[in-house]
Order: structure tokens, then C-alpha cells, then sequence
């Protein structure tokens, strides 16, 4: 049902949504003016050369409209999201533009959004059958999806008097993870809600005792091998050591807290888990809500956790 009225809503928006929007720059009012002006002396005096400037007047804003339609009426475009945005932390949005026959000038590019619209990229020219990649500084408040529907390209060319967009309709989501805060690198006392269970395995590359000695395999690393041992023995032998002891830590959040608190958690729990991890622990999240990740390591292991926190109180599956 959600889905349905969604989808009428966006019927009913685009079929009252003019196909072009049309704004006077200051240029363009000041021009504007000057020929109300030449056309109210022309009328007064009836001076033909009065008549022949309004003419011209009128000719160019004419000419003005014709060329500036030529430069966003077959623009094809498509959206270069960043991977990995921050709330409060400047990011870069990407529009790759291409038009098959013809040149564009003086190109400007948004999002039609809320948070952000702010963020112009402008390009000087677009060659034809080449596709240019112009990007522009944005920015989020704060933490969750954002849902993108629109994209308005929009130019000055040729005379600079007028603004002329057009609307390109293009679904899309970004997705603001949790900004960055400063977290105290301490591991967790049992008091704060957060597991932590030692764990000792052994492994190929361990920096922990020594475990063992075997022959060496071929493509495997030499600076592992014992070389008082293999020159005893007369056969190239390898070090292998326990891993060290590595924490696996799961964080607890509550995602029925208010808003602004929640965000709040997020960050902190964001910036522990980016600690734990860079140090070599496997950490994990439960929620009040149900969700739960298993804990593990890795670059990985971040980026999961961060999209997790991320859309933590908002409705949908967590990504």
C-alpha cells in the first residue's frame, strides 16, 4: 500500500512538474527593464529606430531560449555517489554528463534535496559524444539514508540573462554514516553492556610462542623459516607461532532511543569499533530491534558495522 501511494505521488508530482523552469539572473533583469523601457519610447515617439532596438531586444531573448534548450534538452546523466560519506564531514558528489550531438555550455548541476541542494557542480563546456565528470563539495548534518529522486541540470548560456533547468528524474539512496567523534581507546569494563571474551588460536603468521616446526611449502614466505634449524637438519624448515590472544567484543545499542541520542550512540559505538578492529579484534552489534551481526576483523567488518549504525532507526533492512 506504502508502495502504491508512493508511486502515485510521484505520478501526480510529474505530471503538474513543468518541463523547464525559467529565472531572471540580474543581468537579465536589468536587460529586461531596458527594453520595457526602449518599447514604452517607441510607442510614445514612434521612432522606427526605437522599433528597430526593441526588435533586436526581443530577437535575443528569443535566440537565448532556442540555445539554452539545445543545451539540456537531450543531456543524458548519471550519478557517482561516494562510498563511504561521513555525517558532518565535507564529501564529493558526482554527475558523469554526455550529450550525443552538440555542444553545452555553462553548465550547472544539483540535487533537488533537502540537505543536498547546496552542493552546485559546474562545468564551462561539455564536448559532444564525451562524457565529463563534474563533482561539487557536500556535506550532512547527521547519520541515515537519504533518498534522491531528482537531479536539475541548469544553464546560463548564451547571453547569461536567464536561467533555464530541466529535471531529470533518477532514483537513488546515499547512505551518511555515522560522523566522526573522539573515543576513549580503552576496552570496555563488563558494567558498560559490552562483551568480551579472550580467545587464542594459531595461525600461519601468529606473533604469539612458538607452536611448531615443518617443512617449508613452496610459494610460502621465507622470512619464516628457522635457519639454525634448517641448517642442522638439511631441509628448509618453517616457524609456526600461536596467534596472539585477540579480543571479540559486541557492542549493544538501543535503536528505540530518541533521535538525537540515538545519534549520538552510533558515533560512539562507530569510533570503538573502528578502534577495536584497526587493533586486531573481532567485534560484532546487537540492537534492541533485533539486528545482529557476528563478530569479525577486517576493513570489511568496518564497513558493515558503519552502514549498520548508520541506518539504525530508520525503517527498512539494515545494508
Amino acid at each position: 500500500m506504502t508502495s502504491r501511494r508512493e508511486w502515485l505521488r510521484r505520478t501526480w508530482r510529474r505530471l503538474w512538474r513543468p518541463p523547464r523552469r525559467l529565472r531572471t539572473t540580474a543581468a537579465g533583469r536589468t536587460y529586461l527593464v531596458l527594453t520595457f523601457g526602449v518599447g514604452l519610447g517607441a510607442l510614445n515617439t514612434g521612432n522606427n529606430l526605437l522599433y528597430l532596438v526593441v526588435g533586436l531586444q526581443l530577437s535575443l531573448i528569443v535566440v537565448s531560449g532556442i540555445l539554452s534548450e539545445r543545451c539540456v534538452r537531450r543531456l543524458r546523466v548519471r550519478r557517482l555517489l561516494p562510498v563511504l560519506p561521513r555525517a558532518r564531514t565535507p564529501f564529493h558528489l558526482g554527475w558523469g554528463l554526455r550529450l550525443e550531438k552538440g555542444h553545452a555550455f555553462a553548465l550547472a548541476v544539483s540535487e533537488v534535496h533537502p540537505v543536498l541542494g547546496t552542493a552546485v557542480g559546474r562545468l564551462a563546456w561539455l564536448p559532444p559524444d564525451e562524457e565529463v565528470v563534474v563533482r561539487a563539495v557536500a556535506s550532512a548534518p547527521r547519520r541515515g539514508p537519504l533518498a534522491l529522486e531528482t537531479i536539475r541540470v541548469s544553464t546560463t548560456f548564451p547571453f547569461g540573462l536567464f536561467v533555464k533547468s530541466r529535471d531529470i528524474d533518477l532514483g537513488g539512496e546515499l547512505l551518511v554514516l555515522p560522523g566522526r567523534v573522539a573515543c576513549h581507546p580503552e576496552p570496555p569494563s563488563p558494567a558498560s553492556g559490552l562483551g568480551l571474551e579472550q580467545r587464542s588460536l594459531r595461525g600461519l603468521d601468529g606473533g604469539g610462542d612458538l607452536a611448531q616446526l615443518r617443512e617449508l611449502r613452496e610459494g610460502e614466505d621465507a622470512r619464516r623459516i628457522h635457519w639454525r634449524k634448517s641448517a642442522q637438519l638439511g631441509t628448509l624448515l618453517r616457524v609456526e607461532r600461536d596467534a596472539q590472544p585477540q579480543p571479540r567484543i559486541m557492542l549493544q545499542l538501543d535503536d528505540r532511543a530518541a533521535p538525537e541520542a540515538l545519534d549520538g550512540r552510533c558515533e560512539e559505538l562507530a569510533a570503538r569499533a573502528e578502534i577495536l578492529l584497526a587493533r586486531g579484534a573481532e567485534v560484532g552489534l546487537e540492537s534492541t530491534g533485533g539486528l545482529r551481526l557476528a563478530p569479525a576483523s577486517g576493513a570489511l567488518q568496518s564497513q558493515v558495522l558503519l552502514r549498520a549504525l548508520a541506518r539504525a532507526g530508520y525503517p527498512g533492512e539494515p545494508a
